[in-house]
């Protein structure tokens, strides 16, 4: 999420910001290197879908005037639904949630839960969210 909230505020390369704020807080553990560096792209590279999933959802707002780490945390959460198939998406919702309501706004924390939860459910609706592993199903 670090990496993910300083990239969209500087624009610096997400390489060397991986390597600067991931590489230090992971430097001893380079399967949590590598678990941060996959989310990072993974959420990155997803962008757009997570973009357009966003605005269906968050009727009235614009993307651009929801708060930075608001944001950040919407597109971390779809790309987690998606393409993280051994993360539950109740882990997915409520560590955003945890994170919203830590360091952003005051009402981000239910801005966010909100947000996930409705995406979530027109996922499922679609068949999108494939979750495999002990204790995974139905999550």
């Amino acid at each position: 999420m670090q990496v993910l909230y300083a990239y969209e505020i500087s624009q610096e390369p997400v390489e060397m910001l991986l390597e600067s704020i991931a590489g230090e807080e992971l430097n001893d553990d380079e399967e949590q290197y590598r678990f941060a560096q996959a989310l990072v792209f993974t959420t990155l590279n997803h962008r757009s879908e997570a973009d357009e999933l966003i605005r269906m959802k968050a009727t009235n707002w614009d993307i651009d005037r929801i708060a930075t780490l608001d944001r950040v945390l919407l597109r971390l959460g779809v790309a987690e639904f998606l393409y993280f198939p051994d993360i539950p998406t109740k882990v997915t919702i409520n560590e955003c949630v945890e994170i919203a309501k830590r360091f952003s706004t005051e009402q981000s924390g239910r801005f966010v839960n909100g947000i996930l939860d409705s995406i979530l459910s027109t996922l499922n609706a679609e068949g999108r969210i494939r979750k495999q592993g002990r204790g995974l199903m139905n999550s």
